[in-house]
């Protein structure tokens, strides 16, 4: 999934970091804070959930927008609204969902700035 979502994200012209794990995607965040977070609930170690709450509860990474992709369906939808999450997408989706949710929640449209 990962690999799918990096292929449809920078062909839209997205620089695109991954990590492995919950823990990892946090620290990450920590290190260099990105313009948008693309979370699944099912990662280890620490669940997106955790993930999730972690970054709503840090004055750093509260606002951080954050698309939530996930297999679960419906059922968790309500839940990880609640937690703070800025969209939610159901597996399997589109390039085109994916796209447009990504232009939803980044400032600008999800535009990447052009180069000089």
């Amino acid at each position: 999934m990962r690999a799918s979502l990096r292929a449809i994200l920078v062909a839209e012209g997205h620089a695109v970091e991954e990590a492995v794990d919950g823990r990892a995607a946090l620290e990450a965040i920590a290190a260099a804070p990105p313009d948008l977070v693309v979370l699944d609930l099912h990662v280890p170690v620490i669940d997106g959930g955790g993930v999730l709450a972690a970054l709503r509860a840090s004055p750093d990474t509260a606002g951080l927008p954050v698309i939530v992709v996930t297999a679960t369906g419906e059922e968790e939808r309500r839940a990880t609204m609640a937690l703070g999450a800025d969209a939610y997408l159901t597996k399997p989706f589109g390039p085109p969902a994916l796209l447009r949710l990504v232009a939803q929640v980044l400032p600008g449209g999800g535009r990447p700035a052009a180069s000089p």
